[in-house]
């Protein structure tokens, strides 16, 4: 006997479909009506085609933006996903510390953006932060408002601080998934530490550390208000991300054709970027299978 398959709960989750769809088309095709038009105000517009596209890719202010942006994601990943997992792997798998552990870190998950910027701008402040004050009673020459050193320094300290704690918890997440069979029987073979976390724990974390890698490099790639709020960019251009540039453009000199292209280039590098991320990960994940 077969039986049918249940459509039905499609009609449940079509009005949720149908409302992402129209909040995400809508604004999508108003950037690209944007992007390919041309205003002098009096709500008139003339065609321009790929003018903008040209100009923008053209425009070393976008390639040293871009820089800067690959540069601030290569530095949190590279920082963000072996500290990760080397605090998962310090994490008490029973007991009651578990829940402490687990708690203390998604504490920094659950600050607003906005408030974790203006946070670290009053930490890291020479004069009265406890860091900057810090570091400068030590003998460092610390001002992230007048040094792109310190800023830089300020900037990937304070992602690191908020965003770790999501490698760690995904990590955690793969570790404890694994079942005490493999460790009694690496006791038994008699392998070390380094020979159970290469050959059983890295295997087993690789799906969540791959949807951690492709996560902080979205976020990453995409992040704004932080940087804005403690460095608003500076000093000078030096902390100018993508995002930041594309509202100074969009909002600080009303260019709104420049900054529909620019959004849409902006999107088509995250979603090149992330695909080729994917592909590698899971090509080398396969290979290892």
């Amino acid at each position: 006997m077969t039986k049918t398959a249940n459509q039905a709960a499609w009609f449940f989750v079509l009005p949720v479909l149908l409302l992402v769809a129209f909040n995400a088309i809508i604004p999508l095709m108003t950037v690209v009506n944007y992007s390919v038009q041309e205003t002098f105000g009096d709500n008139a517009f003339f065609w321009s085609g790929l003018l903008w596209f040209e100009d923008v890719l053209n425009s070393e202010r976008f390639h040293d933006a871009l820089g800067r942006q690959l540069l601030f994601t290569g530095l949190i990943l590279v920082i963000e996903v072996p500290l990760g997992v080397a605090i998962a792997l310090a994490m008490p798998r029973k007991g009651p510390w578990v829940s402490v552990c687990l708690v203390t870190m998604a504490l920094p998950l659950l600050i607003p953006f906005n408030v974790v910027g203006a946070m670290w701008n009053i930490f890291a402040l020479p004069d009265i932060g406890l860091l900057g004050r810090g570091l400068n009673e030590l003998g460092f020459d610390y001002n992230f408002t007048r040094q792109p050193f310190s800023a830089w320094f300020t900037l990937v300290l304070m992602d690191v601080w908020h965003w770790t704690s999501l490698v760690v918890l995904l990590a955690y997440a793969g570790l404890v998934s694994i079942p005490d069979a493999y460790y009694q029987a690496a006791k038994i073979d008699g392998a070390g530490a380094w020979a159970i976390f290469r050959h059983i724990q890295l295997p087993k974390m690789r799906r969540v550390l791959t949807i951690a890698v492709l996560l902080r490099f979205m976020d990453s790639f995409n992040i704004y208000t932080e940087p804005f709020v403690l460095t608003g960019g500076g000093p000078g251009n030096s902390t100018t991300l993508l995002s930041i540039d594309l509202v100074k453009i969009a909002l600080g000199q009303f260019d709104l054709g420049p900054a529909a292209a620019m959004s849409l280039i902006y999107f088509l590098i995250i979603l090149l970027l992330s695909w080729i991320f994917y592909t590698l990960m899971m090509r080398s994940e396969g290979g290892q299978t």
